[in-house]
């Protein structure tokens, strides 16, 4: 409460002011109680006179709070009471009782500037940000009334507000790690080559088998968020490298991506693109290009369904043969939770996937298949535990090659599992974290050639800024 704003009453027009407030309070949902109880006529006595208990240089609210309520009986039909009400509900934590007491204070007197001061504060605090700045705007453009005292403070917390509506963050992570597949080669060390329809096993070269070893990985990510009432806009960009002492199986990534979400009370969705470019060994090797959406419909449920649909065109620079377009529609839930042990989230989705070539003449040619992704999420009191379990399994419409399982469908099963922890340092600054990442990757195939398995183990640092 700014400078004792409950005796701040303005002398604006009434209509215009009565139109936007129960414009507003409609979409609030003002029980019908509070309607009826501010029209029935006041059987109790008057209200007592509360200049006595507007509070000091040292306000004790929740002692106020208590004496006011004892006062409530005589005071129904009180604007002044149910502003001082609600400032004392407001300011010990009860942000229900003061938006319900705050909303009664400016039915009872739509012009009780003070309670609407103190009822802006309250929707801001219950994250409706562009309700309580439109009310803090009509504020301030009551010039003919508005104490000077009170101006320079409403107009300081009108720019704080409307800095949140553009936020931009950065994360920098610098992790140290050990990767027993740096390459991603097959698993085994000899294949099966089919020949005159006869079985030949063929040992890889050194080359063709998996490196292990120490790595370091880097990562920096920006994102910018831009809030609208009825919308948002998100941008995202992120450079990822990975460096180890085999060279040749180094990785650089580069993403960026945009998304336009609509959310509502009832439904949201939201529509994006993007691009994702990765060099291996210091060559360029593959480009996707992303667009896609997701839909969440209205739902009583505590898990809210969710239908999606991406389309990506695959670009692979060292071999044009690969190069195809995949579609994938998928259907999922989230599941919000609380436990025992912290606050928990979980989702899943189930998609069906569709890759066509490009160009004939790649081996297996186009491929069909679906996927499994899981995340679970646990806050703990020290840090925030997350798993990640995805399974892929895909085949050929045609045979691979004559040379490889007497020309046969390739089919591919291919699944990960991701553990991550995140634990806040404060000695490092408060916005430095321990991150602590173990990852499995396994593919299995009626093909050798395409069996593999690789498992990480990173630990580092991360940076939000």
């Amino acid at each position: 409460m700014l400078n004792n704003p409950l005796k701040f009453i303005g002398l604006s027009a009434l209509a215009a002011l009565l139109d936007s407030l129960f414009s507003k309070l409609k979409q609030q949902g003002i029980r019908l109680l509070l309607l009826l109880s501010c029209s029935v006529p006041n059987v109790a006595s008057a209200c007592v006179d509360l200049s006595s208990f507007y509070p000091g240089n040292e306000p004790d609210w929740p002692s106020l709070q208590q004496q006011l309520a004892g006062l409530m009986s005589e005071c129904l039909e009180s604007s002044e009471f149910f502003a001082l009400y609600g400032a004392a509900q407001l300011n010990s934590g009860q942000l229900a009782g003061a938006l319900e007491s705050l909303e009664r204070a400016i039915l009872i007197n739509p012009e009780n500037g003070g309670a609407r001061i103190d009822y802006a504060q309250a929707l801001f605090e219950e994250g409706q940000l562009f309700l309580a700045l439109e009310i803090n705007e009509q504020l301030l453009q009551r010039t003919e009334d508005l104490p000077a005292g009170l101006e320079s403070g409403l107009r300081s917390r009108q720019q704080n507000w409307q800095a949140l509506t553009r936020q931009t963050s950065f994360q920098a992570d610098l992790l140290a790690g050990y990767d027993n597949n740096l390459n991603g080669a097959p698993d085994p060390g000899q294949i099966t080559l089919t020949l005159s329809g006869e079985p030949i096993l063929l040992n890889l070269n050194e080359e063709f088998r998996p490196i292990s070893g120490p790595y370091l990985n880097m990562q920096l990510g920006a994102r910018h968020r831009q809030l609208r009432p009825e919308y948002q806009h998100n941008w995202s960009a992120e450079v990822r490298s990975r460096s180890s002492e085999d060279s040749q199986s180094d990785l650089l990534q580069l993403a960026s991506r945009y998304a336009f979400i609509k959310p509502d009370r009832e439904h949201a969705w939201q529509a994006d693109v993007g691009i994702n470019h990765l060099f291996f060994g210091g060559n360029p090797l593959f480009t996707g290009t992303e667009t896609g959406g997701r839909y969440q419909p209205a739902s009583g449920w505590y898990c809210k369904p969710n239908y999606s649909l991406a389309l990506q065109h695959q670009l692979f620079h060292q071999e044009n043969r690969l190069n195809a377009f995949e579609s994938k529609v998928g259907v999922g839930i989230s599941c919000p939770a609380s436990g025992t042990t912290g606050t928990q989230s979980l989702s899943a989705e189930v998609s069906l996937l569709n890759n066509k070539a490009l160009k004939s003449g790649r081996l297996g040619g186009d491929r069909q298949g679906w996927q499994l992704n899981l995340n679970w999420q646990l806050a703990l009191s020290r840090g925030v535990l997350r798993a990640q379990l995805n399974y892929t399994k895909l085949e050929d419409r045609q045979g691979y090659s004559p040379l490889l399982a007497n020309g046969a469908e390739r089919r591919l099963d291919r699944s990960y599992v991701l553990l991550q922890y995140r634990e806040p340092l404060p000695l490092l600054g408060s916005n430095a974290s321990l991150l602590f990442n173990i990852y499995h990757q396994r593919q299995q195939s009626n093909i050798e050639l395409f069996r593999s398995k690789d498992s990480t183990a990173e630990i580092g640092l991360s940076w939000a800024f």
